[in-house]
């Protein structure tokens, strides 16, 4: 749905509009619990071992993303992991601070 936006005349209005909005969509980062830690890491741990196709939300720029993909490789010591999406099949750093929630598909 696009919104009547009447002082986006200029270029230079829009952008300043654009990221006005943006900033209200944004949000915080959920804070996990140790309970909430343990449960994603224990899910990708399966995931990893069974090649079952998991839904990884993580929080990136201020929102929450959701995406369908498969574990390719859990590094907990270097806070990395890779996943190969569902989509494109394209490999995929990821930081494991930047997980909010990770489910079984």
């Amino acid at each position: 749905m696009k919104k009547w936006r009447p002082f986006a005349t200029l270029p230079e209005q829009y952008i300043g509009l654009q990221k006005i909005i943006n900033n209200q969509v944004e949000g915080a980062q959920p804070v996990l619990t140790e309970e909430q830690m343990e449960q994603i890491n224990f899910t990708l741990i399966e995931a990893l071992h069974t090649n079952k196709q998991v839904y990884l939300t993580y929080y990136k720029q201020g929102q929450c993303i959701t995406e369908a993909g498969f574990i390719q490789f859990v590094d907990s010591l270097g806070d990395l992991f890779i996943f190969i999406d569902d989509v494109f099949e394209l490999k995929n750093k990821m930081r494991l601070s930047e997980l909010v929630d990770v489910r079984l598909a």
